[in-house]
């Protein structure tokens, strides 16, 4: 009778010490891990209309963002906490307070600035090549891309030099912000990574 009834404890604590490990993998899977990203672009290029739009579902009016936005988006069980930095030169010195802990950065392109495109590629470049980013993923949403006229996601690679960038893993995505078309497809890619991780 002793003999049975620590065999049966035995099997109890093992089953505890399954269910536990269950449990906590289950949990894993409902996002309790946050994941940080900034989105950086020149102003007017879509950073805060690509927040929203993840956020809401929905376009919504916006203004140039003075500073920073920050939302934290739930997309499939993950929870990504977005940082939408301003984009106007005098702003950009300040992108480098958020790098910290950043996991990806979304480099926002408007499709439709060849003009500016240099300036984009050059702010590109030097972030990258900062401390705190340097395992930092790279997103760059080429968006606008329902203008006629607008650059395709391929000469927007090429001008931006992309394929020089060997420390960071990249993808470019064609998109259009108040749409939403190509963000899901952008988002699918960071997923893909943290799998990857």
């Amino acid at each position: 009778m002793m003999l049975l009834l620590r065999i049966h404890k035995s099997y109890i604590g093992f089953f505890i010490i399954i269910m536990g490990l269950l449990f906590s993998k289950i949990w894993s899977l409902f996002g309790n891990e946050e994941h940080k990203l900034v989105l950086v672009g020149l102003d007017n290029a879509g950073k805060t209309t690509i927040l929203y739009q993840l956020l809401l579902g929905e376009a919504v009016h916006t203004r140039p963002t003075i500073g920073s936005n920050v939302e934290e988006v739930v997309w499939r069980n993950l929870r990504f906490v977005m940082w939408d930095l301003g984009g106007q030169q005098s702003l950009r010195s300040a992108w480098t307070t958020y790098y910290t802990n950043s996991e990806f950065v979304i480099m926002v392109i408007d499709s439709t600035d060849r003009q500016r495109l240099n300036i984009s590629r050059e702010e590109l470049h030097r972030m990258l090549s900062h401390d705190e980013l340097s395992k930092a993923c790279l997103l760059v949403f080429a968006n606008k891309q329902d203008v006629k006229g607008s650059m395709t996601a391929a000469e927007i690679s090429e001008q931006l030099d992309l394929t020089s960038i060997k420390q960071h893993p990249w993808h470019i995505q064609a998109c259009c912000a108040l749409t939403g078309e190509g963000l899901h497809m952008g988002l699918e890619w960071i997923a893909s990574r943290i799998k990857k991780k």
